[in-house]
């Protein structure tokens, strides 16, 4: 590598995409020469636009080569956090003030609200505040099933630390350091980052307000879905699913009609990893639960100009439809309040234990034919000795492939599944064809049971879509699992008493 025709392709690169005018090249290649210490840059290395982009490299190969020279040269360590600093402090010289950012982001949403939300994912994506380079090595697939095409997703785009790094975190968490307050707190935006907290130099977030609040808007770094958005309270304070949190739902999509929103549960075990700080995800993209059909119909009696139902999905949903969003609002907040002290003993549902509260909703948003939709997925995080990780949460019989919380994403339908499944179901596959294996002892009832199930089908061809196939009818046993009514007449029966206790008076199909 020679440092100075990298640090003149990353420039051109810049240019190419528009991250900057050609009048800022000279501007833009001495700060990169700052960062890595280079004094001089010599006459011969003076290459033209064509030829710099025409090398076939993206910004973050540039990156990691550059990256690659400060570790060589002593700069800094060989360690993630402190390359991933040095490459957001660089990809920040392209990048406009926080300020400009907004500007241009709503002078193009008061011509068309998409116009604003791709200009913005573009510029997440060119600045590489969106991993798009780690993104891509994740494994996905759609499964067939009788509630539609869910998504699957084994998750390999959050690069793995080595233990120096993890002893050095450990250091860090045992400093005074408590800035910013968490990863979604709004104070990490142009924030250099540090060992154990990630780089957010290039970062930019758009100001919003939403029932009077200060609230922001910006795109997840690892994009489990197209334009997967976080919009996050100005204030550092707990997740709740109140009435505001409603209110605040649909003023969102009332701003942005193209997208869904929603809010992961505010309790733990079915709530999302980051209970701490008030946030929301959305996104441009349709998913397996939106496209749901009505089951049971029914009506509210307080709420007259609402229609209801549940609908055909392996968790237990209330769908609200209606132009009025008070109405919405309010209907939303009634089945909250009801839900939340709502005990069925036969059905094994209990909203207590003691003062320890088990009940909330799993709450998501949606414009559709020129109508709101609302969704409200019941949940409970009880626990009990049978099932010490949760009731309706996924069971041990599933653990091998999906363990961790069911939480908004996995809710609507896309599995977001541990990155070692990527080289064990190599292995699952391998036991399939009666190669040379080593299938672990938790994947093995499952892959006998496969061996039995498709014996005439396995060959080499055919093994992968057969096992990832499986794969999501594990993740679709996960979803039932974490539903408080079955799918049986029982528990069908269990959950029209419920909404009888709403004060539905009228049933049907």
């Amino acid at each position: 590598m020679d440092v100075y025709v990298t640090v003149n392709q990353l420039v051109h690169k810049a240019v190419s995409l528009g991250l900057i005018q050609p009048d800022d090249e000279i501007y833009a290649r001495n700060q990169i020469m700052a960062l890595l210490d280079l004094t001089d840059f010599p006459e011969r290395q003076a290459i033209d636009h064509e030829q710099a982009v025409g090398q076939g490299k993206d910004i973050p190969d540039l990156l990691d080569e550059l990256t690659l020279f400060a570790v060589q040269t002593g700069l800094i360590e060989d360690l993630l956090d402190e390359r991933e600093i040095l490459s957001s402090k660089m990809m920040n010289i392209f990048m406009p003030k926080p300020s400009e950012v907004n500007k241009t982001f709503y002078e193009k949403w008061a011509v068309k609200p998409e116009n604003a939300t791709n200009f913005f994912y573009e510029l997440s994506k060119n600045s590489q505040y969106i991993q798009t380079k780690r993104v891509q090595k994740n494994i996905q697939y759609k499964t067939d099933t009788p509630y539609g095409e869910i998504d699957i997703t084994i998750n390999l785009s959050k690069p793995e630390k080595d233990p120096k790094e993890i002893a050095r975190e450990r250091e860090m968490k045992a400093s005074s350091a408590n800035y910013p307050k968490c990863l979604l707190c709004s104070e990490n935006e142009g924030y250099a980052g540090r060992i154990g907290h990630p780089a957010r130099s290039n970062h930019r977030i758009i100001k919003l307000e939403l029932t009077g609040e200060s609230w922001f808007f910006q795109y997840s770094p690892y994009v489990y879905y197209h334009e997967h958005c976080i919009v996050l309270s100005h204030e550092h304070r707990d997740m709740v699913i109140n009435r505001e949190a409603f209110q605040r739902l649909i003023e969102f999509v009332e701003k942005f009609p193209h997208y869904f929103i929603g809010s992961n549960a505010d309790l733990p075990i079915v709530g999302g990893s980051i209970l701490s700080h008030d946030h929301y995800q959305g996104g441009n993209y349709e998913f397996a639960m939106a496209k749901a059909q009505d089951e049971m119909i029914f009506t509210l009696e307080s709420f007259p100009t609402i229609k209801a139902a549940t609908i055909k999905w392996p968790m237990s949903v209330i769908r609200l439809r209606g132009k009025d969003k008070e109405a919405l609002v309010a209907a939303s907040d009634f089945i909250l309040v009801k839900w939340k002290k709502y005990t069925d003993i036969d059905a094994n549902i209990f909203a207590f234990t003691g003062k320890t509260r088990h009940n909330t909703i799993t709450p998501i948003v949606r414009i559709r034919e020129d109508a709101y939709e609302v969704d409200l997925v019941l949940r409970n995080n009880r626990t009990d000795e049978l099932h010490p990780l949760g009731i309706f949460h996924p069971h041990g019989d599933v653990h091998h492939i999906k363990k961790e919380n069911i939480g908004l994403i996995e809710v609507m339908g896309l599995a977001v599944l541990p990155p070692r499944l990527k080289t064990e179901l190599i292995e699952v596959e391998n036991y399939l064809l009666d190669l040379p294996n080593q299938v672990e002892d938790y994947h093995l009832p499952w892959a006998q049971e496969m061996k039995i199930r498709y014996h005439n089908q396995l060959t080499a061809e055919s093994v992968t879509e057969i096992v990832q196939k499986e794969v999501g009818l594990k993740f679709l046993r996960a979803l039932e699992n974490a539903g408080v009514y079955k799918r049986t007449e029982e528990g069908q029966k269990a959950f029209q008493k419920f909404i009888t206790s709403l004060g539905s008076t009228s049933f049907g199909a």
